[in-house]
């Protein structure tokens, strides 16, 4: 290639056309510190249920082995930044807190769409082969961002950057061009610990490292069966995800607004009513989440959640309607609805 840096250039303009609000470039081989800091989370088994992880280590540690013709990777920012205080909901114990990424479309069909019409653009400029990976391939995605210089990974292991803050969805280009890579970025967290402090579970054993088995967001994601009672009442009305430790991020300051509509939050999305999401059953809940990362948990794992919520609220009010589940025909469920009833007063 003659000119790589005029088509960086050119390639970097494109994505911000696009919608992101960055692109950097790196190497597949620019984390080498990975495959330690993934054996170690696995070995402490701070992966919980995920098997996936251990599973697919090989490739998740070693990004280069991924696609071995690979000679740059391109990282993506794409921003999702709540319009309102996503903490706000917490105060409402009545209504389900839903994360903010989730509250409408799925962002894996929409980030994924935007980085394939950025790599039929490059190949269009440039030639070359590429790949196109948005969080459900094995790829360090985070690593790979700080590498690019995309921002780097703080305290509570998530993205951030002094240009954007932490609410932004990442995506990459792998490509065989060889282009030229970017500084990586240093650590701009200082002595903060905001995000460690307000986790409600405890989740971070030290800076910089996740135990998964703690965290609301798996809890109510991909753990499947009973969550531990010693956890359930700290979820509160956490009823898919968990955003606190991304809201407190000093950082935010710097948000930058997103894009896409289709990331605003859906009305019935933004403070639903526990007592209707405690009444779904499968075919109203595939209906209520069509097109919505939460449909892919599934109604049984969702309602369990709801009735967590419901027994965190204090509420007597929410009786009946965690009354109207204790006979399910999933056993977790039914667990949920009589642990939510001996927490709700008479």
């Amino acid at each position: 290639m003659k000119d790589g840096s005029a088509l960086k250039q050119k390639l970097v303009a494109q994505a911000l056309e696009e919608g992101f609000v960055a692109a950097r470039l790196c190497r597949p081989w620019d984390v080498p510190e990975v495959p330690g800091r993934l054996a170690g989370f696995v070995e402490a088994g701070y992966h919980g249920q995920m098997g996936w992880m251990a599973e697919r280590m090989h490739w998740r540690g070693n990004p280069a082995a991924l696609w071995p013709e690979a000679k740059s990777v391109i990282m993506l920012a794409e921003s999702y930044a709540p319009e309102q205080d996503p903490l706000a909901i917490l105060e409402r114990p009545d209504r389900g807190a839903i994360s903010v990424y989730a509250r409408n479309r799925d962002y894996h069909d929409l980030v994924k769409k935007r980085l394939k019409r950025l790599a039929r653009w490059l190949i269009a400029e440039a030639g070359g082969e590429v790949k196109v990976f948005v969080d459900t391939a094995p790829v360090p995605e985070k690593a790979l961002g700080q590498a690019a210089g995309l921002g780097w990974q703080g305290k509570h292991t998530n993205l951030l950057s002094r240009d954007w803050g932490n609410w932004a969805f990442l995506g990459s280009v792998f490509s065989t061009l060889d282009l030229p890579a970017d500084a990586p970025e240093v650590d701009h967290c200082g002595s903060c610990r905001a995000c460690l402090d307000i986790c409600p579970t405890d989740a971070f054993p030290a800076p910089y490292r996740l135990d998964a088995r703690r965290c609301i967001s798996y809890l109510t994601i991909e753990h499947k069966g009973p969550v531990d009672e010693e956890l359930r009442g700290k979820m509160g009305n956490r009823i898919y995800g968990c955003d606190d430790c991304l809201a407190v991020c000093p950082w935010n300051k710097f948000a930058v607004a997103a894009s896409d509509m289709r990331y605003a939050a859906r009305e019935a999305l933004e403070a639903p009513h526990l007592a209707d999401l405690a009444g779904l059953d499968d075919a109203s809940f595939r209906a209520m989440f069509s097109g919505s990362p939460i449909k892919r948990i599934g109604r049984d794992r969702f309602v369990r959640n709801v009735l967590y919520a419901i027994g965190n609220s204090g509420d007597p009010s929410l009786r009946p309607a965690a009354r109207a589940r204790a006979d399910d025909a999933d056993p977790t469920v039914v667990d949920a609805a009589r642990w939510a009833l001996a927490k709700l007063p008479e």
